[in-house]
Parts: C-alpha cells; structure tokens; sequence
C-alpha cells in the first residue's frame, strides 16, 4: 500500500529540513515505549522531536493498518456512507485520512489527542486532507470525551495505552458516541488480541452486530498459544527507512481490530486468518466460520472455480465456498 498523494506530501512537509540521526534516536525510544507497553502517567509522544519520529516511521505502517480495518468494514456493509466520524486518540489524524480514502462523503471530523506535539503537527497536516470541517479537541480520554455522537467513531492503538478498568468504560463511552458504527484497531499481538476479546465480549452484550474480522458473534475459536491477527504492507519512503535505520522498501505492520455496527452486516462469510499455503494443484486455507468454527480448508484444482477464487485470496480477505 502507498499512502496517498496529499498524505505524503503532507508527510513529506512536516518533515522538511528535519535530521534523519535525530529521527532516528527519537524512534527508537518511540519504539521502545510501545513494544513494552508502558503506562507510566507520561505521554508517549511528550514533545515536537517524538512527533517528528512518529509521523516519520508509525504513521505510514498505522495508516496502512487502520485503512484494513476500515476496509473491511466498508465491504460489510457497502452502502454505509458516514458524514461524520469522531476519532478518539487520533495521533496526527491517522484515522482521518484513512477513512477519507475510503468514503469520499465525510464531511466532519472531530479528533480527540491529549499529546499536544503530535496534536499541533496533525492539525497543520490536515490542511490538505479535504475534509471541509475538522475539529481538534485536547481531552482526557477517560473523563472529557465529546457529547454529540458521529456515524462513524473510532480508536485507533489507544487501548493498550489504559488501565485495564479504564477500558471497557471507554469502550462503552464510545458505543453510545456511535451512530452506526465503532471500529477499534490494536497491534497484532497476542495482548492485542486479548484486549480486542474483551472488547467485543462487550459490545455484543450490548447489542452491537460484529462486522469484521469475525464473521459470527460466538465465542472465539482461537486458542493460545495462537492467536487471531493480520498484516498490512506499507512502502517505505526514503525517511521513512533511512529513520528506521532499514534497507527492505516496505514494512508489515501486524494488527488486530474489531468493527462492529448497529445493524448486521450484508453477508458474512469466512475470513482467511494466516498466508494462504499453495502447493501444484491445491490451497491450504486457515479459515474462521461463520458458524463459529476455525478450520483449515484444502482446496484443489479439481473444485474449479472455488479453486480459482481460492487462489486469490490473501490473509485477512473474506472467502466463499
């Protein structure tokens, strides 16, 4: 995935004249913070030169995954055309430009960063993005969330950032905030995935209809030590690697997510959880059921046109037959 041309240049204006060592030693502390998932009571991006960072070597692979999950939502529901969306953590609006690539009719976006160095770099990258009105709020995400509700909410890697009991309150708080429909992505680790569980065990007991990953509402069938999650490649920009200290033009960034809606999807049918397998003649597909059910499906040449479509598919599509 590329990102788009206004993104970029937009990505590409925040960071002129900025020094690729001083990138680079600001990411890698970045980094740090997130793969140990600290919750000390301090920002993770506390002033300009970590939100330099991030834009720089998060915002490309984030957007690349938040666009996945937003993606899938769309093809669940194919005629959602939301007008409004309230974004809760947004970063430097991540989410914003995501799903302004997705549905060309947003009109109005409300984004809710506490980080006033990442908050300040998005509000003036924005300015391109082409949503007519944008709203900035600085808030406590646990305290001081907007009151008017959006047809689309999201949150984007800000669960792992809570306390435990702060988190089915937020998500709660974010349900009743939704007009249609509410889409939360995590990193694609095993805590990840734990904290998506959660999550969803709750918004199901509150009626919400699951739309994707998952394509039934019943217990998860994946056990530990595996665990259910997918990957989104995105390419590197020149800074973009030369600040990661990293020679492949790409990276995967693995997520999990969760989006679920007021009403049910149009179809549900089986979604691919790992690299499809292929040998001479024959797919390997590790698939969650609509009935509830994970399994691994062989499928051979001799089957035809599933076969075919077989082919096709690729971690994290739906798949028929």
């Amino acid at each position: 995935m590329e990102l788009p041309a206004q993104l970029r240049q937009a990505v590409d204006s925040a960071l002129s004249g900025a020094s690729v060592s001083d990138l680079a030693a600001a990411a890698k502390a970045l980094s740090q913070r997130y793969r140990d998932e600290v919750r000390d009571g301090r920002l993770h991006i506390s002033d300009t030169r970590l939100a330099l960072a991030y834009v720089a070597t998060r915002m490309p692979a984030t957007y690349a995954a938040i666009h996945v999950a937003l993606s899938a939502m769309a093809a669940q529901q194919p005629d959602f055309a939301p007008h409004s969306l309230l974004d809760i953590g947004a970063g430097p609006g991540t989410v914003m430009w995501a799903a302004a690539d997705i549905w060309a009719g947003i009109e109005a976006a409300t984004l809710v960063e506490t980080s006033p160095s990442i908050r300040a770099l998005g509000e003036k990258m924005a300015a391109s993005s082409g949503i007519a009105r944008i709203s900035w709020r600085a808030s406590d995400l646990r305290t001081d969330l907007p009151e008017a509700q959006a047809d689309l909410v999201t949150l984007a890697y800000v669960l792992d950032e809570l306390a435990p009991e702060d988190r089915v309150v937020l998500v709660d708080r974010l349900w009743s905030l939704s007009r249609h429909a509410l889409v939360i992505v995590e990193p694609g680790t095993t805590a990840g995935w734990r904290r998506i569980l959660d999550a969803r065990a709750h918004l199901i007991s509150q009626g919400a209809h699951i739309l994707a990953p998952c394509p039934h509402a019943q217990a998860c069938p994946i056990v530990e030590p595996d665990w259910c999650h997918f990957a989104a490649r995105v390419a590197r920009s020149r800074i973009h690697r030369l600040a990661k200290e990293a020679e492949v033009p790409w990276e995967d960034e693995k997520l999990i997510y969760l989006a679920a809606s007021r009403t049910p999807a149009v179809h549900l049918a089986a979604r691919v959880l790992d690299r499809p397998e292929s040998a001479s003649g024959r797919v390997t597909l590790k698939l969650c059921q609509p009935d509830g059910v994970a399994t691994r499906r062989l499928v051979t040449r001799r089957e035809g046109d599933v076969f075919k479509r077989a082919r096709r598919v690729d971690w994290g599509d739906t798949c028929e037959g």
